[in-house]
């Protein structure tokens, strides 16, 4: 029987409007979402959790939603989440779809559906990911599509982590240690962030995936080491705790503007040693045979992380995805000049595609000086983490 939960027509409407933003204009749905929030300053915690709840399982399950309501459009994708989640669907939501007794009907028949339209993704990326990892498909597959979990990094140059588990439960968060991983922190479920947690710098939010690449590299105090696609800086800020502050990280991307949040947040995490300037031929040539480590987090597919940005995969493209296995190739062939004899490079995607990780590797290796020392693969479906994949590698002539 369906529970009477009262939706807002705004909210709903809002809601939708976005998934089909999202869905059918190709628009990034957290930025869409950061700026819908950001034009309705009055809106709630529980408006906001409505509206992003609503639209990320809707962007998550698209193909199942459209399936199961007997239509692909945004209002009856609405309609077939709210349905699902037990809610009674408003006399006043107008969608083309088919009505809540015939959606049961639906939702019986999605099993003998097809894997790509019951776990909803495109045909394509459903027949490259069976291709690529076989068996193992399924079981990522559905563990991307799981809701993702809070994930913190303890910011050991300020506190150590039970000291920042102390201070997230005085702020009336509820976490606990991650087991495996010597600096992570999980969020119970429910639990909300503090207001104002990057200003404090106590802790960074970084999914326990991310979090095991940087150990790869195994950076000392007092070296030199190059993030060669630093983004926004949470890999850069995990080296300067590994490092004690202690040396040089080069923070570099192709894109200066993404690296205009890493300032403010190294000043709040009293990291010292991260200098930023923009990714080029005339960044590597100055960099020249100057680095001890080399981190390369490559532009990938970002498939791992789907639990998070499900509408990665319906941006994504198997041209796009051609584009970046060039951009992947090329990074690796014009950054590792900046290592000197005996350098260590930790080449590292978020994609769980062995042909944007070993394979894109394995071709470099071919004419480079380098050998493999190292890997680490993280499986969604086995640690319920983000997917990533990391290989060290070391310098025989620095390039």
């Amino acid at each position: 029987m369906a529970v009477c939960v009262r939706i807002h027509r705004l909210l709903a409407e809002a809601a939708a409007a976005l998934a089909a933003a999202v869905c059918f204009d190709g628009k990034v749905l957290d930025r869409q979402l950061a700026s819908l929030f950001a034009s309705h300053r009055r809106w709630g915690s529980r408006d906001r959790a409505f509206v992003a709840g609503t639209v990320f399982e809707v962007v998550r399950w698209r193909r199942a939603l459209a399936f199961i309501a007997d239509r692909d459009e945004p209002a009856a994708w609405c309609a077939a989440q709210w349905h699902r989640k037990g809610w009674e669907i408003p006399t006043w939501w107008n969608h083309s779809g088919c009505d809540a007794a015939e959606m049961d009907l639906r939702e019986a028949m999605l099993p003998s559906q097809s894997r790509a339209l019951r776990e909803s993704v495109p045909d394509w990326l459903d027949t490259l990911g069976a291709r690529e990892l076989g068996a193992a498909w399924d079981r990522e597959l559905s563990a991307l599509n799981r809701r993702p979990r809070v994930m913190l990094r303890a910011n050991t140059l300020m506190n150590s982590r039970d000291e920042a588990l102390d201070w997230l439960r005085q702020q009336g968060v509820d976490a606990d240690a991650l087991p495996d991983l010597p600096d992570g922190i999980l969020l119970a479920e429910g639990s909300l962030l503090p207001a104002g947690l990057k200003q404090h710098g106590r802790v960074e939010i970084q999914d326990a995936g991310s979090q095991q690449v940087v150990p790869l590299l195994g950076a000392l105090p007092g070296e030199t080491v190059v993030d060669a696609c630093a983004g926004a800086g949470g890999k850069s800020l995990q080296l300067a705790t590994c490092m004690r502050n202690e040396g040089v990280i080069h923070a570099l991307d192709i894109d200066p503007r993404r690296l205009e949040p890493l300032k403010a947040r190294a000043a709040a995490a009293g990291v010292r040693i991260v200098r930023t300037r923009q990714a080029g031929r005339e960044a590597w040539r100055e960099l020249a045979g100057t680095a001890d480590r080399l981190l390369i987090d490559a532009p990938c597919s970002g498939l791992g992380t789907l639990k998070r940005q499900p509408d990665l995969k319906w941006r994504l493209t198997p041209e796009r995805l051609d584009a970046l296995r060039v951009v992947q190739r090329s990074l690796l062939q014009d950054t590792c000049g900046v290592l000197k004899p005996g350098g260590t490079l930790v080449y590292a995607t978020c994609s769980i595609l062995p042909s944007e990780n070993r394979v894109v590797v394995d071709e470099w290796l071919n004419e480079s000086g380098f050998q493999i020392v190292q890997s680490s693969i993280v499986s969604p479906a086995v640690s319920g983490y983000d997917g990533f994949s990391a290989i060290a590698l070391r310098s025989n002539t620095g390039g």
